[in-house]
């Protein structure tokens, strides 16, 4: 037998790899999600912690092979059950590739979500600059204007998103903190909301699904014994919920979120923010949050409670 001809009998082993793949099982089709956001918003730091809690984080996995990703998880019986993609959107044929890969999942059913990274333009420049490194878009230009090419690109995207988190005012931990209460391993819940308190003098959180004004109540502030005081405190509590109009104001906005909980489950939405807001966040807005998060919770929400700026005076 020639040598040619004993080359012919040997079996080709990339052929065979092939054949195996394809003719194995898709088992159950993995959990995944999709991060996004902002250069700079703390994408890494999202996929680490989704790393930690044991998902499989791709980074920079080029959009088109997102499917292909989740055929790969199924195939995988059962070891690849959480997959996590971190996608960085930086032109325009990435976005419409990107745009492409989520019709080819909804069309498989295959179900996902979408977490984006958000930051304001102030904190995004101190970051690029702490690390005196450019923005990815800002060319020739300066760092802002790299910051508003980007903003423009991800816009569309920011508007599907299924959690937007605002790390402006967030440090690492206070991030991952926010992650693991989205994400840690148990029973599902339909609904996770977090409940945040603000101060209108510092604006208004950019993440904020529903904004509750409680400017209208009596400022605790301008009380001397109770100035020093938090929200927290069952001082301030209860000097907010004895003014009038108070308790019904909570009563009637609970009933509403219940209407529109009902339907967020309904259209599949998992999160929602919902920013309390006061003159300075510190009184009036974290009272209303303590309490309205207790009657979430009581409704069956899964339920976090944020003070964004509290102690910021």
């Amino acid at each position: 037998m020639t040598e040619h001809s004993r080359a012919q009998e040997q079996p080709d082993p990339t052929a065979s790899a092939a054949t195996a793949a394809a003719g194995e099982e898709s088992g159950p089709t993995p959990e995944l999600v999709i991060i996004s956001g902002m250069s700079g918003a703390g994408r890494s730091t999202a996929a680490k912690c989704l790393e930690d809690l044991g998902w499989f984080v791709v980074d920079n996995l080029p959009p088109s092979l997102i499917p292909t990703m989740v055929d790969l998880g199924a195939r995988s019986q059962g070891n690849v059950a959480r997959i996590a993609v971190v996608v960085d959107v930086r032109g325009r044929s990435f976005f419409d590739s990107l745009r492409e890969s989520l019709a080819d999942l909804d069309a498989k059913s295959v179900t996902r979500r979408i977490v984006f990274l958000e930051a304001s333009d102030n904190a995004l420049v101190q970051r690029f600059e702490s690390v005196r490194r450019p923005h990815p878009l800002q060319g020739d230009g300066r760092i802002v204007d790299g910051i508003a090419a980007e903003r423009d690109l991800l816009r569309e995207l920011r508007g599907d998103a299924d959690l937007v988190i605002d790390t402006s005012n967030l440090n690492v931990h206070e991030l991952r903190a926010k992650m693991d209460a989205q994400f840690t391993s148990g029973d599902e819940p339909e609904l996770r909301a977090t409940v945040m308190s603000f101060g209108y003098k510092y604006g208004l959180p950019v993440d904020a699904d529903h904004v509750v004004d409680c400017r209208f109540l009596p400022n605790p502030h301008w009380v001397p014994e109770l100035r020093p005081f938090t929200g927290t405190s069952e001082e301030v509590a209860g000097y907010v919920f004895n003014q009038p109009g108070a308790k019904e104001f909570l009563e009637r906005y609970a009933d509403l979120l219940h209407l529109v909980a009902a339907g967020y489950r309904r259209e599949g939405k998992r999160y929602v923010t919902i920013a309390v807001g006061c003159t300075g966040g510190k009184h009036r807005s974290v009272a209303v949050s303590e309490r309205l998060a207790k009657v979430l919770a009581a409704e069956g929400i899964e339920t976090v409670v944020v003070h964004r700026d509290m102690g910021r005076e």
